[in-house]
């Protein structure tokens, strides 16, 4: 499941109410432009998810589909920033990296 920018972009609008950007902006600490973006269905960084998923009092694995039931293993999914200078190949090699490195560090907390 992709991250969910629109139900997250609905549930700011919804707990902003009559608030203003700026206001709501200043609440959660960060620019009022960027609560405005995500507001609009663009994804934030990762430092901004977790303070709107804060302010929101939401676990911010519901945007991420990692919902898992006791017996599951949630399913990993890594999102990089476009940029011109990565080639399909890096990118895929360092999502790799990052499923590898968050499934090492799952086994070693088993331990």
């Amino acid at each position: 499941m992709p991250f969910n920018t629109g139900e997250l972009g609905k549930m700011i609008a919804a707990k902003r109410g009559t608030l203003g950007v700026r206001a709501a902006a200043k609440e959660v600490g960060i620019s009022p432009a960027t609560l405005s973006r995500i507001e609009n269905g663009h994804v934030p960084d990762l430092a901004t998810f977790a303070a709107i998923c804060e302010w929101l009092d939401e676990d911010p694995a519901q945007f991420l589909g990692m919902q898992p039931s006791d017996n599951e293993t949630a399913s990993v999914s890594v999102h990089l920033r476009k940029k011109k200078t990565t080639s399909l190949d890096t990118a895929n090699a360092l999502g790799g990296l990052i499923v590898a490195a968050q499934q090492a560090l799952r086994d070693r907390e088993k331990i």
